[in-house]
């Protein structure tokens, strides 16, 4: 079965940078686009990025994060990341890899498409 776990998250001020990891297996990693998504407690699912399977396209990015996060892969590691810059209180939230495209809301991670996510908090 598929396993994504997810680290690097912590505490950063407003401004600061973080990167996420996520570790990939029980799948043909570089098969799949992969993607990131983000929920704050209590709320819905939000897509954030999407990276084709050879990675050499142009990822895409939610308006949200555009110009400030990038994602990236290595399929020979089997790892996907996302780095985050510039980072606002309004980017706290648990931040989840995703085995597929974008997605909207609860399909995001409903049939076991994600990780246990990783928590992002942003505060001065």
């Amino acid at each position: 079965a598929a396993r994504l776990v997810e680290s690097g998250g912590g505490l950063v001020q407003p401004g600061g940078s973080l990167r996420l990891t996520c570790d990939a297996s029980g799948f043909t990693f570089k098969l799949f686009s992969m993607s990131w998504v983000r929920q704050v407690p209590g709320k819905g699912f939000e897509w954030i990025s999407t990276i084709d399977r050879d990675g050499y396209g142009r990822p895409s990015y939610a308006d949200s994060v555009k110009g400030r996060f990038r994602t990236s892969r290595d399929n020979s590691l089997n790892e996907l990341y996302l780095q985050l810059n510039n980072l606002r209180p309004e980017d706290t939230a648990i931040y989840y890899c995703r085995k597929g495209r974008e997605c909207s809301g609860d399909e995001c991670c409903s049939n076991g498409e994600c990780g246990q996510g990783t928590r992002v908090t942003v505060s001065s």
